[in-house]
């Protein structure tokens, strides 16, 4: 397992990086802020990672995928909830125990090969200059404190197939790329994640996949998953199951 590496020499121009973050300044000085917004960042290559707390950090805001993909679990008692992490995702190294009295596990895995820009506390200084951006990050915070709302409804309904189904179309509308045959996520999700991510067990999920792939709805290409027909709705198979 590769232990969480320190920032590199590399610094990149954050607003460069993330045009979204970008818009959120006044167009009179956008340029200026472009130019002035500057982080170090750290490169992650593909497998396990032990994530570490870093120095200057913890009074800074986190970390800020700039590309690549990772999954995050967490488990209790050797079951997992788990959410995938990608491009434009703020996240934080533990620093402390939560407050949870349970024993809870952190694992975390890189899928593609992932940058991410230090928001330090340097970085925490630049804001008094730029305050909107502080903004953007919040409510990407709150967005994917959604998606994990969503993920939960997800693993809740009672058949694996429908789950899956489900989970695909709901990462199609982050990673979704359409084209003649369908609706592509590039994405190399492998059996195990798959079941991290909808609370199942790796032979449910590789029956499950099957039963898709025949119905002609989801199946494994090479770039990722093949998405086809339309997203699934409350039809009555999937209300008789609920």
């Amino acid at each position: 397992m590769t232990s969480f590496p320190a920032p590199s020499a590399n610094r990149c121009h954050l607003l460069a990086e993330d045009p979204e973050l970008a818009e959120a300044i006044d167009p009179t000085v956008r340029s200026a802020a472009i130019e002035a917004v500057v982080v170090q960042e750290i490169t992650l290559e593909t497998g396990p990672l032990r994530l570490r707390p870093l120095i200057g950090l913890e009074q800074g805001l986190g970390l800020l995928v700039l590309s690549g993909v990772m999954l995050h679990r967490v488990g209790v008692h050797h079951r997992f909830g788990a959410e995938l992490i990608g491009e434009g995702d703020v996240l934080r190294p533990p620093y402390r125990q939560g407050e949870s009295p349970l024993t809870l596990t952190n694992d975390w895995l890189v899928l593609q090969p992932a940058r991410l820009a230090v928001l330090d506390e340097g970085f925490v200084r630049q804001l008094a200059d730029f305050p909107q951006i502080a903004g953007r990050l919040f409510r990407r915070a709150v967005e994917r404190s959604r998606q994990l709302t969503v993920n939960m409804a997800i693993v809740h309904q009672a058949r694996v197939d429908v789950r899956l189904h489900m989970l695909f179309w709901h990462l199609a509308g982050r990673w979704g790329r359409v084209r003649s045959d369908g609706v592509v996520i590039p994405l190399r999700l492998t059996h195990a994640v798959l079941s991290d991510l909808v609370a199942a067990r790796r032979p449910t999920v590789t029956s499950a996949l099957s039963e898709l792939s025949r119905q002609g709805t989801v199946r494994s290409v090479p770039e990722g998953w093949l998405l086809s027909g339309d997203p699934p709705t409350a039809s009555p198979r999937i209300a008789a199951d609920l």
